[in-house]
This record gives C-alpha cells, structure tokens and sequence, in this order.
C-alpha cells in the first residue's frame, strides 16, 4: 500500500501501487491521475523551483497562462491561482494552436497542452513555433503527448491537405486530397477520448523527434520529468511519455510576480505570529 497526497486537489490518498498507471484515476477525491500529477508538479517546479500542491501555489495575478482542453481537475484550480484561461478547439472559449491570432504574441507566462498535439494537423512543427511566438520571453510550454522511444515520430497521414471522416458499415475511413491532387483513403484509424467526444491520433511521436522539433521552434531549454515522486502519487509504470516543460528563455518571476508572491509571505507570517500568541496566552504561557 502507498499514501500520498494529490498535488491538484490536496487530499490525502491509500491506494496500491499497482493501480497507479498513467490513466487511471487514484486520487479517490478529484479523481486525478498520474499523467495529470506529473503535469502539475512539472508547472509547480518551473513556476517556483519546488514541489508545491496546486492548492499551496501562491496567488500570482501577475502570471497570464492558456490551458488548451484541460482537465477540470485542475483548470478552475489554476484560474484562482493565475490570470488564466482555458480553451477548447471544438467549443467556446476557442483556441486553434495551428492559427493563433496575432494579438496574442508574447503574453503568456505558460501554455498547457495535455494529450492535445498529438492530435494537430500536420506540420505539427507549425504548432511548437506557435507557442514559442505565444509565450514571453522567459515562458515555458508545459505539455503530455503519448510517445515511444523510436527513433522517429510516426506521422499517420504526411499528406493532410483537404480531408474528412466517413463511415462504411462499421469503420471510419479518412478520406484525404493531397495538394497534389491524389485521393488518399486510410482505415484502421485510432481515437483518443477528448472531453465528451473523440480526437483522431495524427501521430505517434518519439522522444528524440520531440526534442528536435522543440529545438527547431528555438525552445533553450527541455526537461523531461522522468522521476518517480512518491509523495503526490507519481510513480511512473512505462518508460516513456512523462511531462514535459521547455522554456522559451530563463525563469524571471518579475517584479509584478515578486511582490505578490512577498505579500502573501508576510501576510502569512503575520497570521502565524498572532495564532501562536494566541494559543501561548491560552495555555498561560504568556
């Protein structure tokens, strides 16, 4: 038996090892799992340098942050914590990552993407140089995607031009028309659960096709979040599709950042300071 605390929602958790695997819920109150765990420490540990739980995060105004499709597990959690938004490709709020809009260059602290760009349009390549141009200068992409360790990504349908879905008896074919005008037809095709409906897997990426395509996209830094952290239930079953966190350029919290993130310390020192003297005259020890 493990115990361990879940990092989005605070809750103190016994479960078996065995059934902490990368999809499963285990968190017994918000129903997280260890995908969703791993996500939040890696933004907990680029934002402040620390494992914190989502609800021990300082309150950063300051801090603009784009969520596309999170969970709800976290999503309204990070709202009260952040100025950020969460959006959805299929519905309002929308958020296409292939065509961002130009107003948005250069304003956001973090961009969250969880089991979403495994599932854009090829070039995916277009996708990691939109966040880039999305993020400010010391941002930093957070993100989960299914992958192997290949040597190479596996792109489903290179090709994607003019496309849709159709059904013959009980399959669904893709149907696609290159640019150079030949008919493609694929079968055997492979859905991943999104929100109330399904998402059609583009591709299947490798480890090393990530790092290069973040690389291509001028991202300085990758760090893969491989380790094991018992203490918020993330203990890793396969060898591969841990989070993931690339900046843009150096962590600079801001002076904005910086003075919140003090307010909030020495208004808790000051709320620790008055509790103790309270209990030490109700003790008659003062």
């Amino acid at each position: 038996m493990m115990e361990f605390t879940c990092n989005l929602c605070g809750h103190a958790n016994r479960g078996a090892t065995k059934e902490l695997d990368r999809e499963t819920p285990s968190c017994s109150s918000c129903g997280s799992n260890v995908r969703t765990r791993g996500l939040l420490q890696a933004m907990s540990m680029e934002l402040f340098g620390a494992s914190l739980t989502l609800p021990d995060f300082p309150c950063v105004k300051s801090f603009r942050g784009i969520g596309m499709s999170d969970s709800h597990q976290y999503a309204d959690r990070l709202a009260a914590k952040f100025d950020y938004r969460n959006t959805f490709y299929d519905r309002e709020p929308r958020f296409d990552i292939a065509n961002p809009v130009d107003e948005e260059s250069g304003i956001y602290d973090f961009l969250i993407a969880s089991e979403v760009l495994e599932h854009v349009v090829p070039p995916v390549g277009a996708a990691f140089q939109n966040v880039f141009r999305l993020l400010k200068p010391h941002g930093f992409l957070a993100f989960t995607v299914p992958y192997s360790l290949e040597l190479s990504t596996a792109e489903h349908f290179p090709n994607l031009h003019d496309f849709g879905l159709a059904r013959l008896r009980d399959r669904v074919l893709l149907i696609n028309r290159t640019r150079e005008g030949a008919v493609e037809v694929f079968d055997n095709l492979v859905f991943h659960r999104a929100g109330m409906g399904e998402a059609l897997e583009m591709r299947e990426f490798s480890e090393s096709s990530l790092r290069q395509l973040l690389a291509n996209a001028a991202f300085v830094s990758v760090r893969v979040y491989s380790q094991d952290y018992p203490p918020f239930g993330i203990v890793h079953s396969e060898p591969c599709s841990f989070p993931i966190a690339a900046r843009k350029g150096p962590f600079s919290l801001g002076i904005e950042g910086a003075r919140e993130v003090v307010e909030q310390y020495r208004d808790l020192r000051r709320l620790c300071r008055k509790f103790w003297i309270r209990l030490g005259f109700k003790l008659g020890l003062l």
